[in-house]
Order: C-alpha cells, then sequence, then structure tokens
C-alpha cells in the first residue's frame, strides 16, 4: 500500500469506530442487565389464594414447568411446623399430593421437615436437585421461615430457578415468596407488619417487592398501604383468590379470576383516590420501570 494511502485508511477506521465492518466481527453484544427484582431465570407463579381449576391458574403452572410429567415437589410446610404443644406436625402425602395427582401429574412427591437442622443436610434436600417445578402450600408464612430460612433446602429452591424451573406457591406460599414478609407475626394473620426479627423476611425469590393475598375475600385492599409507607423502598403487591401473576425478569403478567393491586410509592395519586393502581387479567407490568406495559382483559385502573 502506498505511503500516501496509509494515514487516509487508519483515518477511516478510527472515524467509523464501532460501527466499522472491520471491527464489528470480534465485537461482542453487551449482556443483559440482570434483573432487579424477579429471578434471572426460571418463572415464579404466586397466586392469592383458594386455587382451583376453574381459571386456568393451576394448568399455568403445569404448563411452565414443561407438562405433568416433569417432576413436581409440593411442599406444604406453612400448614404447620409444630402443634400447640411442641410436637412436630406430620402430613399424610397422599392427602396432600392428590389435588396434583388429580390435575394429572405422574412424578410428584412431597417435602417437609420442621427442623431446620434437617432441611440443612443434603439428604433432605436431594429431591430438589432435578426438581423442574416446586409448589408451596398455604397456611402461615412464618413456618417455611422456621423450616428452611438459611438452609441447603433453600438454596436447592433457588436451583430450581437457575436451571430454568418454575416455583409457584397460594396464600402463604405467596407471601413467602417475597422479600418483606406481609403477616408474618406468629400471634396472627391480622398483625401486618410483625415485630419478631426472625420473622420479617421471606425467601425474596422476588425481591423488593412484599406481598399479600385473599385481598377481596378478607378486604385486604388497603392492608399494604402502611406497608409501603414504611418501606417506599418496596413495591407493594396484593393479589385477589383465584388470581396469580406471572413472574420473568422484572415483568409479571395478571392471571386467573380477578385483581391485582401494585402499591408504589413513586406514583403520583389524586386527593380521591386510593394510592394503588389495580390491574386485572392480561394485563403486564414492569416493576423496574414501575409501569404498566400492557393492558389485557380489565381496564388496569385503579381502586
Amino acid at each position: 500500500m502506498s505511503s500516501r494511502l496509509l494515514p487516509l485508511v487508519l483515518a477511516v477506521v478510527s472515524a467509523a469506530g464501532s460501527s466499522s465492518p472491520f471491527l464489528a466481527a470480534g465485537r461482542q453484544p453487551a449482556a443483559a442487565a440482570a434483573p432487579g427484582y424477579g429471578p434471572a431465570k426460571g418463572t415464579l407463579l404466586i397466586v392469592g389464594g383458594n386455587m382451583s381449576n376453574d381459571f386456568g391458574v393451576p394448568q399455568r403452572f403445569i404448563t411452565l414447568a414443561g407438562g405433568p410429567t416433569k417432576t413436581f415437589v409440593i411442599v406444604p410446610t406453612n400448614g404447620g411446623n409444630r402443634e400447640k404443644d411442641g410436637t412436630p406436625t406430620r402430613f399424610d402425602a397422599d392427602k396432600v399430593l392428590a389435588p396434583w395427582r388429580a390435575r394429572g401429574l405422574t412424578n410428584v412427591t412431597m417435602l417437609h421437615t420442621w427442623d431446620a437442622k434437617v432441611a440443612d443436610t443434603e439428604a433432605f434436600a436431594a429431591p430438589l436437585r432435578d426438581a423442574d417445578a416446586v409448589w408451596f402450600d398455604g397456611g402461615r408464612q412464618w413456618n417455611m421461615v422456621d423450616s428452611y430460612m438459611g438452609t441447603r433446602t433453600l438454596q436447592a429452591f433457588r436451583g430450581v430457578l437457575e436451571r430454568g424451573g418454575v416455583i409457584g406457591g397460594t396464600s402463604a406460599g405467596a407471601t413467602i415468596q417475597g422479600d418483606y414478609l406481609v403477616r408474618g407475626d406468629t400471634k396472627g394473620p391480622d398483625i401486618v407488619m410483625t415485630d419478631e426479627p426472625n420473622h420479617q423476611h421471606g425467601f425474596a425469590l422476588l425481591r423488593r417487592v412484599a406481598i399479600d393475598q385473599h385481598i377481596n375475600t378478607r378486604n385486604r385492599w388497603d392492608d399494604l398501604v402502611p406497608v409501603i409507607r414504611r418501606f417506599p423502598e418496596y413495591l407493594g403487591l396484593g393479589l385477589s383468590e383465584d388470581t396469580a401473576i406471572v413472574v420473568t425478569g422484572d415483568r409479571f403478567e395478571v392471571i386467573g379470576r380477578w385483581k391485582v393491586t401494585v402499591h408504589d410509592s413513586t406514583s403520583t395519586y389524586q386527593p380521591w383516590e386510593k394510592p394503588y393502581r389495580v390491574l386485572s387479567a392480561g394485563d403486564v407490568y414492569d416493576m423496574a420501570a414501575r409501569r404498566l406495559v400492557r393492558l389485557g382483559t380489565g381496564a388496569g385502573a385503579r381502586h
């Protein structure tokens, strides 16, 4: 190449920068930012209670797992880890699994312990290593905290998501998936914010979020308002019965029968409005952007 042309070629390449065809072939695309709320992999299905077969919610859970022949683990621990006299709570596996077998599952097992030391063993957590889906039953969410918080079993729950699996739960099984643990007080479910330090946080599968349930049948529409006032960095989600959100990354879709409330301290509300948005089936919400990104069959209006 002529010495007169070489500076010109170099100048053209330099000016083109990253858009130059000479350089583009070796450039890797920037990695997508990790979600700030939902899991980086896998899916959460969070149900507001009383899950029937009539509104597509359990069917969606099975589909997300890959179908009824996949490996399912059902965790009934929210139903109790110890009786009032201190004796361990025991569950009848056939009764716990019967609703799921009736839905067509062929490879489903129950996992339960009242003892965190047992939950911290590899032998107990082993069924989760190959699980495609895990389901948390309802009851009282602090039971799950007492049994599994800080154990290998909790790590294995997260491992299901990391493999691209699904974790679902209803009622207390919904709330435990959040970060701040609503109604975690052992004295009763009417205490929305407990003073018990060991029962103030859930499993944070859905981070920076507080989850409430049964908002329609138990008239809990406004119960997350004081939670978000105290913790404005959180997003509050209230779910009606037979209604769920399907979480992938930082977005969720509403499915099922009724409504979901979104309590967001960064939004502006008129004095005559309730301080939350109400979503309907088919609505899609971006938690990171704090905005509705798609309207479904409902109006997505405020309550």
